[in-house]
């Protein structure tokens, strides 16, 4: 357990670093699962929305341009830093709040207070399985019933899965990012007591990375 968490520290420093070092690294053009997740979102009739991992932004302040209110998380300081200034530049600093958490620790939401959930890359961090399954049962607790979780993962289809150094438990760290590659078993265990929509298969960057899109709604 203390070796997972001082993995976890590593990474909150990393990616302190490469945010102070490429502000807006991301750009800001959304994600093309936040652009699903938009539509999935709207077709639920979701107001408000939660984004784990939000980084700079680009997702949630695409969503707050959509109309939802967005709460996002991120446990990089600097990266939400960037992401206010981008909401008060876009005129959206209204839609959206952010929180630094950390997705080891419990959601510091009520139940029930959130109608979506939105984690782009962020179930697929330096997270052991134990970690990510109470992650998405934090996710199932804050979702009001019908609420949809949007989430993606690299899978152990991608070309970096069993590249670099192995921390165990199907995590492996390459040039200083630590990624979870999620098995096809992983996705459906996450899925029960859920009403598993879609999993889709989908390509992301130069590698390029491999990826699985997943949609599930929490029942009514």
């Amino acid at each position: 357990m203390t070796e997972e968490r001082d993995l976890g520290e590593a990474q909150r420093a990393h990616w302190q670093d490469m945010y102070a070092a490429h502000p807006g690294m991301y750009g800001e053009h959304p994600s093309a699962p936040a652009v699903h997740a938009a539509r999935v979102f709207h077709t639920a009739e979701a107001r408000d929305v939660l984004e784990l991992g939000a980084g700079h932004g680009r997702d949630a302040l695409f969503l707050a341009r959509e109309g939802f209110t967005v709460q996002a998380t991120d446990f990089s300081a600097t990266g939400l830093e960037q992401l206010r200034a981008a909401a008060r530049a876009q005129g959206v600093a209204e839609r959206v709040t952010t929180l630094m958490h950390d997705v080891r620790d419990p959601l510091p939401l009520p139940d029930a207070s959130v109608d979506a959930v939105f984690a782009h890359m962020l179930l697929c961090m330096a997270l052991s399985t134990s970690e990510i399954h109470t992650l998405v049962g934090e996710v199932r607790r804050v979702l009001r019933p019908g609420g949809v979780f949007v989430y993606t993962v690299r899978h152990t289809g991608d070309a970096h899965y069993g590249a670099g150094t192995n921390h165990g438990d199907a995590v492996w760290e390459r040039g200083g990012f630590a990624v979870h590659f999620f098995p096809r078993g992983l996705v459906n265990g996450l899925a029960e007591g859920w009403a598993l929509q879609d999993v889709f298969a989908f390509e992301e960057g130069d590698l390029p990375r491999r990826l699985w899109r997943i949609t599930q709604t929490l029942p009514r």
